[in-house]
């Protein structure tokens, strides 16, 4: 009887230590993801002379990682924007910010994550606004060109909700400073969509010296689309200033 009180102590014994074997790890990974982005929208301006590109400014944006913590530690921070190209990382050790250029108008929903020295990684989404800025100017022309401009955003998303044209026709006096002995300047303003269908016009004119000025909003934000100025009479060298402004909100 004994014997057999000892071997019932000694198997709980074991069945506790074993127990206490297949207890979790109190040292479980654990992120807790926080991004600070010190903005969500942007415009990018594209500046156009004579219908060449000049500049292309983009809309930088940083992702402040330094307010994630971590039970394990951190060793990378990410970015995936999305569009085919590899994310971008930075050693969580040397810095805790990155930042991304965007180039293209649209609704970007871009990841962020971080990875901790077990190789557990966090994800975060975050939607970043780019709208478009074209800037045009033609200067001493007969021929004006026209303005393509493309609102189909080439991340295929969400489309921009409307489009600002501002135009201005300028006929500079013949002689600087002196008005005068120049020709009135007939001409009209066209909105084109790729299948060569008029969406907009207006008539303009503009004497000797003088500007005339148009401006719209335009809500087809599908199709390849240009802006025309059409001389109707009168041969004058013209100065055309343009702004395209493609909207998401």
């Amino acid at each position: 009887m004994g014997h057999l009180k000892q071997l019932l102590v000694l198997t709980l014994f074991c069945s506790a230590s074993m127990a206490g074997c297949l207890a979790p790890s109190s040292s479980d990974s654990m992120i807790d993801l926080v991004v600070d982005i010190e903005t969500t929208s942007g415009t990018v301006v594209e500046t156009y002379l004579d219908g060449e590109l000049v500049s292309l400014d983009a809309v930088d944006i940083t992702f402040d990682f330094s307010q994630t913590t971590s039970s394990l530690d951190l060793v990378k921070f990410g970015l995936d924007a999305m569009d085919g190209s590899e994310p971008m990382t930075v050693e969580a050790s040397e810095s805790s910010t990155l930042s991304h250029s965007f180039v293209e108008h649209g609704i970007h929903n871009v990841t962020l994550f971080a990875i901790d020295a077990a190789g557990t990684q966090n994800n975060q989404s975050a939607s970043i606004r780019i709208d478009l800025q074209i800037e045009w100017s033609e200067q001493g022309t007969n021929e004006p060109m026209a303005l393509p401009f493309n609102p189909t955003p080439n991340n295929g998303g969400t489309h921009p909700v409307m489009i600002e044209i501002n135009s201005t026709v300028e006929n500079p006096s013949l002689i600087q400073g002196i008005s005068g002995g120049g020709q009135t300047v007939q001409f009209s303003w066209n909105i084109v969509d790729e299948l060569d269908d008029t969406c907009q016009s207006k008539n303009g004119q503009a004497e000797d010296g003088n500007a005339d000025t148009w401006s719209t909003v335009y809500f087809n934000t599908y199709l390849l689309h240009e802006l025309r100025v059409v001389l109707e009479e009168g041969q004058d060298a013209l100065n055309i200033q343009q702004t395209v402004l493609i909207l998401y909100g």
